[in-house]
């Protein structure tokens, strides 16, 4: 184990059993250093990483203090390596996101409101007539939020928003089938919301999966070609 790593491990057991606790001040540097064995350049950089990650919160001339530890504040930072993947990763992700959204969409359905509904309904009424590929993403975007904020779980709505931020740099309605795509992704939209209006956990879940499911498809499909080891 680097010294680097010897460091985070350590930050992170004093946080994880409690000994610093959310809101706390960090010890000196000396006696971080001494307690884990490091070096004052290995305990920086594990602060900075931790920091960076929403762990830490470092103040300029008052040192370095654990956060809030909330969880879905700590999932947003996902992002710092979610952006990263390129597109066979984020392909292995949509089994995730497959379900995520499914249980989303099964929450939202037990818990909207003729408001919400009536929302979405002018988001997909949009969506359907707009021809400009950025805006048709904002849109595509605003629904399936929508959805998880409706849910009720900040973590859950975070997490997807991280997943879909980085599968929205794929442009599929760019491709030669586009058209196409966007008739059954138009359709999909619909199912899932008739199942939030009619207050249907299953078809709004069902429906959910099923749409998320296609749009794997045309990812693969259009997929660039690996180049040759």
């Amino acid at each position: 184990m680097s010294a680097l790593e010897t460091a985070l491990q350590g930050l992170r057991e004093l946080i994880a059993d409690g000994t610093l606790r959310p809101g706390d001040r960090l010890p000196s540097e000396g006696e971080l250093c001494e307690q884990l064995g490091v070096s004052r350049g290995s305990l920086r950089e594990a602060i900075r990483m931790l920091a960076a990650l929403g762990v830490l919160d470092t103040r300029h001339g008052s040192g370095s203090y654990v956060g809030d530890l909330n969880a879905a504040d700590l999932i947003k930072a996902l992002s710092l390596t979610v952006g990263l993947l390129p597109l066979e990763s984020i392909i292995e992700l949509y089994e995730l996101r497959r379900a995520l959204e499914a249980h989303a969409a099964s929450l939202a359905a037990a818990r909207i409101d003729p408001a919400t509904v009536a929302h979405l309904e002018r988001v997909l009424t949009a969506l359907e007539a707009e021809t400009d590929e950025e805006r048709q993403s904002e849109l595509d975007h605003e629904f399936h939020m929508g959805i998880a904020a409706v849910a009720g779980n900040a973590a859950l709505a975070n997490l997807l928003d991280v997943l879909r931020a980085r599968s929205r740099a794929y442009r599929i309605f760019a491709t030669d089938d586009a058209a196409s795509i966007k008739v059954l992704s138009d359709a999909g939209h619909r199912a899932i919301l008739r199942g939030l209006d009619a207050r249907d956990p299953v078809a709004a879940s069902a429906a959910s999966a099923a749409h998320v499911a296609q749009t794997e498809y045309w990812l693969r499909k259009h997929q660039p070609p690996q180049p040759p080891a």
